[in-house]
């Protein structure tokens, strides 16, 4: 058998990679034991991240003969990947036991893993790293320092890191306008902005409207979108998403029309965008046209942009459809799993809500907290009380997750539509926080079928107390005093809305052509 030099072997397994062949690279790779090198290692170990197979690359990494830091970097970028970030912390122990210094995608990677997780408190002892290896001084850790120090809200520890960095380039200035958004400080982002050197780039004018976004300045992230001189499908979809954020749906789908006049191709991240505010608005006609859109542009189904069609054919009622899309799902994830229980929740099909969530526990997918309170709203709509207290327990004991106002809103309206009040008082009573409007306007609706006065004025006075002038409290509470034939408290009530000038709420229903 005739062999073949090392270049020649990493150029064939770098093929087979590229090509998504990862188990014909593994097999050229066995095949070949003496002519591997460090770099078919590491190339090997760098095919098995990419395809989040993170174990075949801890095995590889295990058995080499050496390391050097860039198969550390392998390994520390393959837990970031998949959001290990207690193996990324132990690998990079490892790693310091074993005597190989870090470099500066050592820190970035570290940095980038760290953030908004528990792990977040070695912020600082990374930067202190950072700083004895002068590895700070660098655009790649110092960006990643900003970033690092603005998720903590540390506005003088991103300063510094800034001030830090001896090359600045656009990267370092773009991470500093994210900083200063991050925390809030809307003008010196852009104060930072408008004096950046060397040019802006498109990255900046991005970072500028998404932090516009952030901050709940709609109306001024799309001023800012509308002086950029070219946009990327990264800025359209950032915009539609914004719009998709603060509700205003329709504004998002003038804009997609916008995007797509402009020649600008979307991408699944935009047609999830869209899609979520066809079904916003219950726009299912819209929402039917975008889905021939995502079929026509040839983009690979994957299972974001299908459970965003699951959602939104959902939300507008077509469980049909919704259900056909979601059986289309090769690996339906837990967002997946999530929409169509949700749907069948909202819809009125209980009985295949809880269905569903037998399937995805069987499937292996642990449930969340989102799950529960679909599955809670499930069993609200059925009327199944044992089935719901069933189901809370079971969130709290076997999946260890904690409460929320949703799932006591649940599970008081749950009580109160079967008329048990005792018990919708007591779960009230057992809350760990106090309870908000939505939770009262439950309780009080449950008084409104049941006309149940005392505790009607009870759920009324605490909604008052929260909100002094919402309809609810007067309207309720008037219809069941009327049926009590309290006719002298009806007018009373009449007269206080009138004098606090409390509107009624009107029922409305749109129609989209």
């Amino acid at each position: 058998m005739c062999t073949v030099t090392s270049a020649k072997l990493n150029y064939m397994i770098d093929a087979y990679i590229q090509g998504n062949n990862i188990n014909n690279a593994r097999k050229l790779f066995d095949e070949n034991p003496s002519s591997r090198n460090l770099v078919s290692w590491n190339m090997m170990m760098t095919g098995y991240v990419k395809h989040h197979q993170i174990q075949y690359a801890q095995y590889l990494f295990d058995q080499m003969p050496f390391k050097d830091t860039v198969s550390w970097n392998i390994m520390l970028s393959g837990f970031h990947r998949i959001t290990n970030s207690d193996g990324l912390y132990r690998c990079f122990l490892q790693m310091g036991r074993a005597g190989v210094p870090p470099d500066d995608y050592t820190v970035s990677t570290l940095l980038r893993a760290v953030i908004s997780t528990e792990l977040d408190v070695l912020i600082p002892q990374l930067h202190a790293r950072a700083l004895h290896l002068a590895l700070n001084l660098s655009v790649f850790v110092g960006s990643s320092l900003i970033r690092a120090y603005a998720s903590l809200r540390d506005e003088e520890a991103f300063k510094q890191a800034f001030d830090d960095i001896l090359g600045k380039d656009v990267t370092s200035w773009n991470a500093l306008v994210s900083g200063y958004m991050e925390v809030g400080s809307m003008d010196d982002a852009q104060t930072t902005f408008d004096m950046m050197m060397p040019e802006k780039n498109i990255i900046s004018w991005t970072t500028l409207v998404n932090g516009y976004i952030r901050n709940k300045r709609i109306n001024k992230a799309r001023s800012v979108f509308n002086k950029m001189s070219e946009r990327n499908v990264v800025s359209w979809t950032a915009m539609i998403s914004g719009y998709v954020q603060n509700k205003r749906f329709m504004d998002a789908l003038n804009l997609f029309l916008l995007m797509f006049n402009s020649g600008t191709c979307p991408n699944h991240f935009t047609f999830s965008s869209v899609l979520d505010a066809c079904a916003g608005c219950s726009s299912l006609l819209t929402g039917m046209q975008v889905h021939l859109c995502v079929i026509k542009s040839g983009i690979p189904e994957d299972v974001i942009s299908l459970t965003s069609l699951v959602d939104m054919y959902a939300k507008c009622g077509d469980m049909d459809a919704a259900f056909r899309v979601f059986e289309s799902i090769p690996n339906k994830n837990l967002v997946s799993w999530n929409s169509i229980i949700g749907g069948c929740a909202r819809n009125g099909i209980a009985t295949r809500a809880l269905e569903e969530f037998d399937r995805m526990k069987k499937a292996g997918v642990t449930p969340d907290e989102v799950t529960f309170v679909n599955v809670l709203s499930a069993c609200v709509h059925a009327g199944l009380v044992e089935e719901g207290e069933k189901h809370f327990t079971s969130m709290l004991t076997k999946y260890e997750i904690q409460a929320e106002m949703e799932h006591y809103t649940c599970m008081v309206d749950l009580y109160g539509r079967a008329g048990q009040f005792d018990e919708a008082l007591k779960s009230i009573k057992n809350m760990p926080f106090e309870p908000d409007v939505v939770l009262w306007g439950a309780l009080l609706a449950a008084c409104g079928l049941h006309s149940n006065l005392e505790i009607g004025v009870y759920a009324a006075e605490r909604i008052r107390k929260l909100e002094s002038d919402h309809p609810v409290s007067y309207s309720i509470l008037s219809k069941i005093q009327g049926e009590k034939g309290i006719w002298s408290s009806v007018n009373e009530l009449r007269d206080m809305m009138k004098e606090r000038q409390v509107k009624k709420q009107k029922a409305s229903s749109k129609l989209f052509l």
